[in-house]
């Protein structure tokens, strides 16, 4: 269904989603709608995705170097950083298992797609892997999960400049060294992290391992050029990227008529469909089809370049319980920016709702 728009101040009506009820179908059925081909990866396909990924990025480095101005430096972190996010993406099927079937190559391309944008792959790939086990629950989801109105309450102003306002959109390196409020620490970077399994141990050290190598690289790079190199030539790229990352994880998650669960309320189907599916117009292809978030919720092991046909194969069977909106990209997340702030304490479904509906309730004396 196209999502509704909802007054800031009023609760999400009934019908805004068929949250409520239970959904009509299982699991098995989707699956069965699905063209079989579409959950058959292709590592030739898969590769030939990376090393496009990975040349463009060679010329536009070579395009910077040549031109060097600083009338073209921005226009170069723009395409740069898109295509940072990129490679994140093919990184990303690699997470999953939908990179190919060999998980040598799996692990062998995530840490080459994502060691150069400073992403530990392992350690992000098991923290990722819970964020899909757990999507639409309220108290074990990993990623862009809402605080309880009792928690935004007790956070801290700065606590609250961080996740809500000004570094909404740079926050995931210190989500890679801390996590979000209301869990437990953990580094994506230690293997005791409560992240992990002890069996992870050696997969989390060879990521961070990797990590700490690149940046050695970009150290020693300043050392030898300096701070303004390392401002042109990845600064600047890194930023956009991080804005990329934190901007489509906030909207696939972000929206006031998206239901999120608590306990017996919960299972894994009504919270793999507690996700939207965005229209990101001209980079579409160019991001590997991440917009097209609902059918990878479902089914991981899709490849990105199956999920166009698994979508259009599951929405006859989704009807109303299947997400979508071709608003702009910057309006759906002003909107949600401006309305979408914490859920209530109690309720076994609840929705998103704006800090303005607690400004005028008494302060706790102790904050």
């Amino acid at each position: 269904m196209q999502s509704k728009l909802v007054e800031l101040n009023s609760p999400p009506p009934e019908d805004s989603c068929k949250g409520a009820a239970e959904p009509p179908f299982t699991l098995q059925e989707l699956k069965a709608a699905i063209p079989a081909h579409c959950f058959v990866p292709s590592p030739w396909k898969s590769l030939a995705y990376f090393f496009w990924d990975v040349s463009i990025v060679g010329l536009l480095y070579a395009v910077a170097t040549y031109l060097d101005s600083w009338f073209f430096w921005p226009v170069f972190w723009l395409m740069q950083g898109t295509m940072f996010w990129a490679l994140f993406v093919v990184g990303h099927d690699c997470g999953h298992g939908s990179f190919s079937r060999s998980k040598w190559l799996n692990n062998l391309i995530g840490h080459l797609a994502h060691t150069p944008i400073l992403v530990p792959f392992h350690g992000w790939r098991i923290s990722h892997r819970t964020h899909h086990n757990n999507t639409g629950n309220i108290d074990t989801d990993e990623s862009w999960y809402p605080v309880t109105e009792t928690k935004y309450r007790e956070m801290l102003w700065y606590e609250k400049m961080l996740r809500f306002d000004i570094a909404l959109l740079f926050v995931y390196p210190l989500y890679l060294f801390k996590r979000s409020p209301a869990r437990p620490a953990g580094s994506h970077f230690h293997p005791g992290s409560p992240l992990f399994r002890p069996s992870e141990k050696w997969d989390v050290l060879t990521s961070t391992a990797c990590w700490t190598l690149m940046v050695g690289f970009l150290g020693w790079l300043t050392y030898e050029y300096g701070w303004i190199f390392l401002l042109k030539y990845y600064v600047g790229p890194y930023i956009v990227f991080l804005v990329w990352l934190d901007l489509v994880t906030f909207l696939h998650h972000t929206e006031p008529d998206i239901p999120w669960y608590r306990g017996k309320d919960w299972y894994f189907l009504k919270g793999a469909l507690s996700t939207i599916d965005r229209d990101y117009g001209l980079i579409n292809d160019i991001h590997h089809n991440i917009g097209t978030h609902v059918a990878h919720h479902l089914f991981i092991g899709i490849p990105h370049y199956h999920l166009k046909t698994a979508t259009e194969a599951l929405k006859p069977i989704l009807g109303n319980y299947y997400r979508q909106s071709g608003a702009p990209i910057l309006q759906s997340f002003w909107r949600s920016y401006k309305s979408c702030h914490f859920v209530p304490d109690t309720g076994g479904m609840v929705y998103y709702r704006p800090k303005t509906e607690i400004a005028s309730a008494p302060i706790d004396s102790n904050l």
